[in-house]
């Protein structure tokens, strides 16, 4: 099929045609300035006279594209984050290919460069969020199509990088109004506040909760919801700066837990009764210390180690108080599609109402991982930090 240009720019070329409908077309294309015919180019139009992308289809064999990503080598400090060149073929059947526009930050990915999660390969790209625009689709794919503006979070790995591959059945539709830098830097760290006050530990009016890094990007979404949700909300942090961050995400009581113990502040807070549930993420500093800030049958939430695991305890150590303890993640609260796109919905409801407030307080080159990662473990960064591929115009 032939259709005349009238003219062409950048990837974009507008047509003299009727209006078209078609989900995943391949046209031949004839340039003009050339006169040759060229073919295997994906055109993705829906109404004449419209702004289309082009791109280009390698043929069966073809070879792979290079782009650029973050790879690591071996374990280890920033450092090890290298910037390559990589590989990366066509969609196979039930596979996206996405070229990412923002690539989220988060702890875990400090983890598994340093080597606390293991890897399944070496070398490994690391990262588990980004937002990008939907390339190609594999054989027979439907519900996604060309054009298409998605997020992902959680598995697979392999988020720093400049075009992905990723199974269709992790990439959840971004709605129109939402900012894609936006939708990276609270994706997995929203998905993870939903589960955790929501399903793990359904948070009521009324109850207490201690939030342990509060200003955090989880801790500082915890904070809003929590309150939002009617939850009296306690935070602790390192600065005065952060306290004042925490205040307006919605804590109630702050502790800087520098200037003073956390758990006899919380005694003082909740005249000694404990709170409901404690969510922690640090692990190994403050483990011991939250369980005794919890109430009789109170829940025990730790979801990270970000100072390290935690000493073992004896499992007679819960029975004085009846405590619950549990060590979630993600990932098996979002097992299913359904499981996935619910909890989705809910945290966009939440963003764009105005119930979570996101700071995007740190954006960084991806090619400068390495200072980002740095930044994150000398707690130099508050709320979230996101990664832009060095391809993508800001």
């Amino acid at each position: 099929m032939s259709l005349p240009i009238n003219r062409i720019g950048r990837q974009t070329v507008r047509l003299r045609t009727h209006p078209l409908v078609v989900p995943h077309p391949i046209f031949t294309l004839r340039l003009p300035w050339t006169g040759k015919w060229k073919k295997n180019f994906s055109i993705d139009c829906t109404s004449a006279n419209k702004p289309v992308v082009v791109r280009s289809v390698p043929a069966a064999g073809a070879a792979a594209a290079m782009v650029k990503a973050i790879r690591v080598h071996e374990l280890g400090g920033p450092e090890v984050l290298k910037w390559e060149d990589v590989e990366v073929e066509e969609p196979k059947e039930g596979e996206i290919r996405v070229e990412n526009k923002a690539i989220g930050l988060n702890f875990i990915d400090v983890y598994f460069r340093k080597g606390v999660y293991k890897s399944a390969t070496m070398p490994f790209i690391p990262g588990r969020e980004a937002v990008g625009v939907v390339t190609a689709v594999g054989p027979g794919l439907t519900g996604l199509k060309v054009g298409d503006v998605v997020a992902y979070a959680g598995n697979p790995m392999g988020s720093y990088i400049e075009v992905q591959i990723l199974p269709a059945s992790v990439a959840v539709p971004v709605p129109p109004s939402m900012d894609p830098v936006v939708v990276a830097s609270v994706m997995l760290k929203g998905l993870t506040a939903q589960f955790l006050l929501r399903r793990c530990f359904k948070v009521q009016s009324g109850q207490t909760i201690l939030v342990h890094a509060a200003a955090g990007g989880v801790g500082s979404l915890l904070c809003q919801w929590a309150n939002a949700l009617g939850a009296t909300v306690v935070g602790t942090v390192s600065t005065e700066a952060k306290a004042v961050q925490a205040k307006e995400d919605g804590c109630h009581h702050v502790i800087i837990y520098t200037q003073k113990d956390f758990v006899t502040a919380i005694n003082k807070i909740t005249s000694g009764k404990g709170v409901d549930v404690v969510y922690d993420s640090v692990g190994k500093d403050t483990f011991q210390g939250s369980l005794s800030c919890l109430k009789t049958r109170g829940y025990m939430v730790m979801f990270g180690q970000s100072s390290g695991m935690p000493d073992p305890i004896p499992l007679s150590a819960l029975a004085p108080k009846s405590l619950f303890l549990t060590r979630p993640s993600l990932f098996q609260y979002t097992e299913t599609r359904d499981e996935l796109l619910e909890a989705a919905g809910e945290l966009f409801a939440n963003v764009a109402s105005g119930v979570l407030r996101v700071r995007v307080n740190h954006k960084y080159p991806l090619s400068q991982a390495a200072k980002a990662h740095a930044d994150l473990e000398n707690r130099k960064t508050t709320g979230s930090v996101v990664l832009i591929p060095d391809n993508v115009k800001q």
